[in-house]
């Protein structure tokens, strides 16, 4: 049972706005995306539709998700300008916007920068063998392309979340390998808020042919990266990916203390649904573990951001 000093465990109480679900890479494991031209953007119209039935409803978090636009497309800026513009309604209707969107150009971080607390990108996997299996068909899944978007969030000083994706092809030494390549950049410049570990479900659409990742063996994995990352990385995990309560409450002992963004419907995960507040409280609670909503940006970063941003982000704070 866990002492009173280390007995909580957090979530972000969040909505997932997806500008667009078109993308140029075609993982096999992917139950997201459309193909290019096949998914209608979302409108700021729609958008503040929607923000507008979430005020009053406690969602702190916008998530922004978007399938990828090749950065040599002519649409390219329109669509980055159209995420600007959806965080831009989102913090001015009182939410805290939080952006992951595929690999991004410096001149684009330090753009979305002004209207984000924090960003996020998973870095899946870092060895280079799943560019000839999952992500054959993946431009941007280049690891050296991705631990560059860590790199720079750092530079730019953007509280950043990352994560590893487990049971797409790759061996357990790949694991701490790329748990590793996190610690070393965090150490450098200590802007790393949370890991995710997300176990690999198998979804309606994708094409990939493998089992899911056993979640039997998270605890182990959870345990071993806890070892190699800084105690002040944050190990997350997807509850509505570990179904068997007994081994959620596992996941934790073993050293996971946060649930990641819970909202009406997992995007990247659409045949999971999340589970709500209320139930992961009483899971929670029959362990000992005490479940409490944070805002998508850790109080030790808040100094990184724009006064507009502290601004908002006090807001929340006092709630």
């Amino acid at each position: 049972m866990p002492t009173n000093n280390s007995c909580i465990v957090t979530y972000s109480p969040a909505y997932t706005i997806v500008p667009t679900y078109e993308c140029f890479n075609r993982c096999t494991y992917c139950n997201f995306r459309t193909e290019p031209g096949q998914s209608p953007w979302m409108t700021l119209l729609a958008a503040e539709s929607v923000l507008k039935q979430l005020q009053g409803e406690n969602v702190c978090e916008i998530l922004i998700l978007s399938g990828e636009v090749h950065p040599r497309s002519p649409k390219r800026e329109a669509w980055l300008q159209r995420i600007y513009d959806l965080c831009e309604l989102a913090l001015a209707m009182g939410f805290l916007p939080h952006t992951n969107v595929g690999p991004l150009s410096w001149e684009e971080m330090q753009k979305l920068k002004n209207v984000n607390v924090s960003m996020g990108l998973m870095l899946e996997q870092l060895t280079p063998a799943l560019l000839n299996t999952v992500h054959r068909h993946a431009p941007s899944k280049l690891p050296q392309v991705r631990l560059q978007q860590l790199q720079w969030a750092g530079e730019l000083q953007i509280p950043f979340t990352t994560g590893l994706l487990l049971g797409i092809g790759e061996t357990p030494d790949d694991w701490w390998e790329t748990l590793a390549a996190i610690s070393q950049l965090h150490q450098r410049y200590h802007h790393i808020q949370e890991v995710i570990l997300q176990p690999h479900s198998p979804g309606h659409q994708q094409s990939f042919d493998a089992p899911p990742f056993d979640p039997h063996q998270l605890p182990e994995v959870i345990a071993k990266a806890r070892q190699i990352l800084p105690p002040d990385i944050t190990i997350q995990i997807p509850p509505n990916l570990v179904k068997d309560d007994r081994w959620l409450l596992a996941c934790i002992e073993a050293g996971a203390r946060d649930l990641g963004g819970i909202g009406p419907k997992d995007e990247v995960n659409p045949d999971y649904p999340h589970v709500q507040e209320q139930a992961l409280r009483e899971i929670l609670h029959s362990g000992g573990w005490e479940l409490v909503p944070r805002s998508p940006v850790y109080p030790q970063f808040d100094q990184w951001l724009s006064e507009k941003l502290q601004k908002a982000v006090k807001q929340w704070r006092n709630v």
